[in-house]
């Protein structure tokens, strides 16, 4: 195996070409922070929208039902209990729980941008930061939160502290099912790092911490329902995510694109065509780190990738994508524009960033107004 090390990008630090690289990335989450927020408040004053209203849709209102009453309702089960339990912690503390997970969701949205600036650059922080779905960093989802973990876990893993590495491992398995994938991916990475075989065992064995994590979580879905595959049950059952043959779930997300093929919600098809488009992206990403011998990150986004196309259709693939570290990487660097005269580069640059917030004000009108966002 070739060695992994550390992304080849400007370092923090080091001829950082975007100039003050901090000072920027904590601009960009201000501002795009702002700029969501902003689209709130329009729904706020024009519509008469309450902030309980925007802000409990789709997956939330699952997640504030946990914290709440616990696994009380059979599909339920398809969501690990991390991100409940953080809810549940934090509205103890007698803050509202939906303000709650928006004031964790903000938190560990800077963190998770700080985890990509240490590895990548400033660059590949404010693409993050600017992804058309960055709603979900922002509302009570769990994206903010495995973010962080995970891009921590790989950034401590890249400086070899195997043990905080296995630590934030073990925060992302708790709170989504991807910690499986990232206990994987850390898994090659672990060997294919240099170093005689017995270090390389070691790196592996702290991965034992995650998967005990996911172990436990096995086993109470098994005491509480008597089955190892309720929460794949339940996922099928409520979400239509039983295994499907990739081509036949290409088929049908083809069809949900088709102008009118759902008249009482006309922006599903779009968003379908986002979906083949989120797909693309991840497909494109894994060929390009399988060609530059990224093994690791390339099993972290190509697992994904083949999961979603095994499914009733690509669904949520959209959010999936705040998830790849390797994809942010690749467009840190595109941003930098070796080669390209600075004029030409800053125009692209602009020209893009407004294209992203623009897109950032489309989905979160999506979000904030109950319409399906992904």
């Amino acid at each position: 195996m070739a060695e992994v090390t550390a992304p080849a990008h400007q370092a923090p630090g080091r001829g950082n070409r975007w100039g003050d690289g901090p000072r920027l990335v904590v601009q960009t989450w201000v501002g795009t922070r702002a700029l969501m927020g902003g689209v709130a408040l329009w729904l706020v004053a024009v519509e008469g929208r309450s902030p309980a209203a925007m802000l409990a849709n789709w997956d939330v209102a699952h997640f504030v039902a946990i914290a709440t009453h616990g696994y009380a309702e059979p599909l339920d089960v398809a969501f690990f209990p991390g991100w409940p339990l953080l809810l549940r912690l934090v509205g103890g503390l007698g803050v509202p729980m939906l303000l709650a997970g928006v004031v964790v969701a903000l938190a560990f949205s800077a963190l998770a941008a700080a985890a990509l600036y240490r590895m990548a650059g400033a660059a590949a922080a404010v693409a993050w930061l600017l992804a058309p779905t960055a709603i979900f960093t922002v509302v009570p989802y769990t994206e903010s939160l495995f973010c962080a973990a995970a891009f921590w876990a790989w950034e401590r893993a890249l400086a070899r502290r195997w043990g905080q590495a296995a630590a934030f491992a073990a925060l992302a398995a708790g709170v989504r099912v991807s910690g499986v994938f990232l206990i994987g991916a850390l898994a090659i990475l672990a060997l294919s790092q240099a170093g005689p075989a017995a270090a390389r065992l070691r790196r592996v064995a702290w991965l034992g911490l995650p998967t005990l994590v996911v172990a436990a979580y096995a086993w109470y879905l098994w005491s509480l329902t008597g089955s190892w595959t309720s929460w794949y049950q339940a996922q099928a059952d409520g979400w239509s995510r039983g295994f499907t043959w990739p081509w036949v779930s290409l088929r049908q997300t083809l069809e949900a694109t088709v102008p009118g093929a759902y008249p009482d919600h006309p922006e599903w098809a779009w968003v379908f065509r986002a979906e083949l488009v989120s797909m693309a992206v991840g497909l494109l990403v894994t060929l390009v780190t399988l060609v530059r011998r990224r093994w690791a990150e390339a099993a972290w986004v190509g697992v994904q990738v083949a999961a979603f196309a095994t499914s009733y259709w690509f669904i949520s693939v959209n959010r999936a994508v705040l998830l790849w570290f390797p994809l942010w990487f690749l467009l840190g660097r595109l941003a930098e524009g070796r080669g390209r005269s600075q004029p030409a580069r800053l125009i692209a640059i602009a020209a893009v960033v407004v294209a992203a917030m623009a897109v950032q004000v489309v989905w979160s009108w999506l979000f904030f107004t109950g319409r399906w966002a992904g």
